[in-house]
C-alpha cells in the first residue's frame, strides 16, 4: 500500500511539473510581448537630421530677431513721445496764464470807474504785450491757437457751448469764442469753447406757439 501511495505522490508531482514546464513557455511570451510594446514607441521617435536641426535653430533665431526689432521701435517711439509731448502737462497748465490775461482785462474794461482813463489804456497795453509774448514762446514750442471764429464747428478741436441765432451765418458756424483752444504738435492740448450759429426761427411760428399756449391755458 505504502508503495502505491508512493507512486500515485510521485505521479502527482510529475504532473503539476509537466503543467508548470507548460505554463511557464506562456508567461515569458507575455513578457516578451510587453517588452516589445514597451520599445515600439521608442522606435517610433526619429531623430532630427542635421538639416532639420539647422532649420529649427534657424527659425528660432529669425523669431528672436524679430523681437528684438520689435523691441527697438517700440523703444524709439516712446522716446520720440518723451521728447515731443514731454511737456504737454506744463503747458495745458500754463495756458490758464493767457485765461488770467483775459479774465483780467474783462474785468478792468467792465469797470465803470476806469473806461476812458489813460491808466486803463496803459495797462490794457501791457496785458497785451504780455499776452502776446505768451504766445510767442508757446508758437515756439509748437503750441498753437486753434483758429475758430467764421470756421465750421469741428467736434476735434471745438466744443459747442451755446447757439446763437444769426441768419447772415450757416448754420453750425462759429460766430463766438468764449475760450480759446491750443493743440501741442499734433494733438489737441484742449478744446475751442465756442458759440455757434442756429437759424433765426420765425415770427410766425411763434405768434402760432403763443397762440396755442394761451389757448391752452
Amino acid at each position: 500500500m505504502e508503495k502505491e501511495e508512493n507512486q500515485n505522490s510521485t505521479s502527482t508531482d510529475q504532473n503539476q511539473d509537466t503543467i508548470k514546464e507548460t505554463e511557464k513557455p506562456e508567461e515569458q511570451l507575455a513578457e516578451e510581448t510587453k517588452q516589445e510594446t514597451s520599445k515600439e514607441p521608442q522606435e517610433e521617435i526619429k531623430e532630427q537630421t542635421p538639416e532639420e536641426k539647422i532649420a529649427e535653430l534657424e527659425d528660432k533665431v529669425a523669431r528672436t530677431f524679430a523681437e528684438m526689432e520689435n523691441q527697438r521701435r517700440r523703444f524709439e517711439k516712446e522716446k520720440e513721445d518723451a521728447f515731443e509731448y514731454g511737456g504737454y502737462i506744463f503747458a495745458k497748465e500754463a495756458l490758464s496764464l493767457i485765461d488770467n490775461l483775459d479774465r483780467s482785462k474783462h474785468v478792468l474794461e467792465s469797470d465803470d470807474k476806469l473806461k476812458e482813463t489813460e491808466a486803463l489804456k496803459k495797462t490794457l497795453e501791457h496785458l497785451n504785450i504780455i499776452k502776446k509774448d505768451l504766445i510767442s514762446i508757446f508758437e515756439k514750442n509748437n503750441i498753437k491757437p486753434i483758429d475758430s471764429i467764421n470756421k465750421k464747428l469741428d467736434p476735434n478741436f471745438h466744443q459747442a457751448m451755446m447757439e446763437i441765432e444769426d441768419d447772415t451765418k450757416v448754420p453750425g458756424t462759429i460766430i463766438q469764442e468764449i475760450q480759446k483752444g491750443f493743440t501741442i504738435k499734433d494733438r489737441l492740448l484742449r478744446p475751442s469753447l465756442v458759440g455757434v450759429s442756429k437759424k433765426v426761427a420765425k415770427k410766425e411760428e411763434k405768434t402760432e406757439e403763443n397762440q396755442e399756449n394761451i389757448e391752452n391755458k
